[in-house]
Order: C-alpha cells, then structure tokens, then sequence
C-alpha cells in the first residue's frame, strides 16, 4: 500500500467500533464482573487465584499456539474479515452459555473462559492487521489511539450498564448483556471496512500445510529484522506484565483493598475515564516524538503502580495506583501497535502481526498469571505477587531501548541493519 492510500472517517470508525465491542467483553469478562464471580461463587475451596490463573494460563497458551498460524494463511489468502467473524462469534456464543453455569462447575466455566477469551484475543490478530490498510504509516498512532479510546469507551458504557446488575441474584445477566453489545458493536467493521482480497481455491488440508509452513517462514523472517526481533521480545515481557495485571486488578482490589461491588464498579470507571484520555495523548505524542519514547514513558508509569499497588493500604490510596494504571494501560497498547506497524514490512503485515499478537502477545500472557497465582497461593498474600509483576515492566522498559525506531517501513534499511 502506498503512503498516499488513505480511507475516509466512516471506515476508520467502523474499525474502531470494534475496539468499543472488545472494551465490553474485556471488562465484563476478563477484568471485573466474570473474574470475581468465578473466583467467589464458582470456585468454592479457596485456591481462588491458583485457578484463576491456571484459567487464564490455559487461554493465552490455546490462542499462542493457533493464532500465528491463523494469521499466516489470513495473509495468504487475505481473508482477514472470515477468521475474525469466527472468533468474535466464538466470544458470543461462550460469553451465553457462561450465563448458565452453576457454582462448583469450575471445569465448564473454565473452559468456556478459555474459549470466549481465545476468540477475544485471537480476533485482536485480524483486527490489528486492519491497520495500515485503513491509514497511512504517518497517522497510525493517531488511529491507533483513537481504536484504544473507543475501547475504553465501551469499557465505560458496559460499567454503567451493569450497575443495576451487580447484585448476587442479577450478576449473571450482565453476560448475556457484553454478549449483545459484543456483537451489536462488531458488525460495523464486517459491514464499512473494506478489504482487500484475492481469489484463490485452496483446500483445507493444503491450507493448513501451507500455514504451518508459513509460521516458519515467518519465524524466520522475524529474525531478519533485527529491531522487529527486539521490539517482539521486549513487548513479550513487558505486555505479559500488563495482561497479569488486568487479569488480577479485580481480584486483588477486592481480596486485598476490601472493595465491595459498587467500590469495584466505580474504580473500574474512574479507570476508564484516564485511559481515554491516555490514549488519545500518548497516540499524538507517538505521532511527534514517536511510539518508542512513548512505550518508555508507560512503562515508566507501569513500574510506578506496581510499588504503589504493594504500599497501598486504604481505598484512597488504591484509587491513585487506578489513575496511573489508566493513564498507562491503553497507551502502552496503542503505541505499541503503531510501533509494530512502523517497523512492519508491507508485505509481511498479517503475517507479522500475526506473530506479534499471537506468539509476543498472546504467549506473553501465560507466564505472569502464574508467577502471581503461584505466588499469591504459596505465600498467602497478594502483595508480594503484585510486586513481582513490576519487574516484567523494569526488564521490558530496558529491551525496549536496543529498539531502533524506524518510520520508513522499508524493508532494505531493516535488513542493512542486520
């Protein structure tokens, strides 16, 4: 695609309406109401964390293992729309079927978990990959941003939905609710964006030959681009620390800080309040100073509310560590993505992000759960867990530095740098 390819307002917010969907599901499923009920109802001995994490392990490590592929042969055959409706129809159905299960269940419920949050993240793959066919390299942190903000919108909106339901006998509902409004929101992008796309008669077995030969191909032109392979392994530390902390922010404000439900649905406001404000602010300063600077800054502020978050003792105080972690979350995120996009070869676009938000991003997820899982069920405290994930960020913070950032795309000064 040439700089000068460009889409109008419409289809990039279509495509950022479906940040709006993922916003709901993440909060309603991955951060807030789903987590604590099923770490308080469903789970019923007390190893809580250890089965949450194990939970969210299982889920990152399903989405690790089959998302490259499945961005390899969306980038053969260019199809990105067919795989990202097969996984956001995945979320749909699994987010229902969770309404119907009882206390004690924990094997259903975590499977279906495992399945509705493989379809959420597994989406992210084809979704991100949307990026540079609707904007030019020159505004991908501005759109990149305005996805994120759109995200914490909805994140917003299904918080103040669900108030009503917070109660123990309503809870449940709010599942069917994030359903609803997952799918109502994901439809603009199937209906405005448009894609590009080539015919092509492939049959499935050839297909999945081709794509396991691909997710080694690609594995290997990763390691071609040198800041791309810099940039991957310290996204993988530092975003590992990132989804630990989205996955237990609930759990551990109420186990440890004693929130009640209305406490909870107010921080997680509050929370989203700042992150839209981050991330239209960091995705403009990615945009002048660029995304690299803009990744530090965050993870700067990530490292901050790791300490705090193990110092905090009173509400108050939790309430600061929730303003810095909004500031960072969405703007650690969104500038990353415009710095991959950035460093990206065109020809290689879904291929890498394929590798980016499957194996970096995806596979980045399962160590973090289960050193603060572990961690918190060895020791029997919270503090400490929540303590170690701060490192994630201190080494992600110093990888990030080897990074040369580069706004070219080109591929010939990648390759002449390694």
């Amino acid at each position: 695609m040439t700089e000068s390819k460009s889409y109008n307002k419409k289809v990039v917010w279509s495509w950022a309406m479906f940040d709006f969907a993922m916003g709901s599901f993440s909060t309603t499923m991955v951060v807030f109401i789903f987590p604590i009920y099923f770490h308080d109802v469903i789970v019923q001995n007390g190893h809580g964390d250890a089965y949450w994490g194990l939970t969210v392990f299982g889920s990152m490590l399903l989405v690790a293992l089959i998302t490259p592929l499945l961005g390899a042969m969306a980038d053969v055959l260019n199809n990105k729309k067919l795989y990202l409706g097969i996984f956001a129809g995945t979320v749909v159905a699994c987010t229902i079927l969770l309404f119907f299960v009882q206390p004690g269940m924990v094997l259903i419920a975590a499977a279906l978990f495992l399945l509705a949050n493989a379809g959420y993240e597994g989406g992210l793959v084809f979704y991100d990959a949307f990026l540079p066919e609707i904007t030019t390299p020159s505004n991908f942190g501005r759109v990149s941003g305005l996805g994120f903000a759109f995200g914490y919108v909805g994140s917003l909106a299904i918080l103040l939905i669900s108030i009503p339901f917070l109660d123990d006998s309503s809870r449940k509902l709010t599942f069917l609710i994030t359903a609803v409004d997952y799918a109502l929101f994901a439809l603009p992008l199937f209906l405005f964006v448009p894609e590009r796309r080539r015919t092509a008669s492939v049959r499935f077995a050839a297909l999945v030959k081709l794509g396991f030969g691909q997710l080694r191909t690609t594995m290997s032109h990763v390691r071609q681009y040198k800041d791309v392979s810099r940039f991957l392994m310290a996204f993988f530390i530092y975003n590992d620390g990132i989804l630990t902390v989205v996955a237990f922010s609930g759990i551990y404000s109420k186990g440890t800080l004693h929130f009640n439900t209305l406490d909870l649905a107010l921080f997680f406001i509050m929370v989203q309040l700042v992150a839209i404000a981050g991330s239209l602010i960091f995705g403009r300063l990615a945009d002048r100073r660029g995304p690299k600077l803009a990744i530090q800054i965050t993870l700067m502020i990530w490292i901050a509310v790791a300490v705090f978050a193990f110092f905090a003792t009173t509400k108050t105080s939790f309430y600061g560590v929730g303003i810095l972690a909004g500031l960072a979350l969405g703007s650690c995120q969104a500038c990353s993505r415009s710095l991959m996009a950035l460093l990206t070869p065109p020809k290689h676009t879904a291929e890498f992000f394929g590798f980016y938000d499957g194996f970096a991003g995806k596979a980045s997820g399962i160590i973090g759960p289960l050193v603060f899982g572990g961690l918190s069920e060895l020791l029997g405290d919270e503090r400490p867990a929540i303590l170690a994930i701060g490192a994630f960020f201190l080494v992600g913070f110093f990888l990030l530095g080897r990074v040369r950032e580069q706004r070219s795309g080109g591929e010939e000064s990648q390759l002449e740098a390694a």
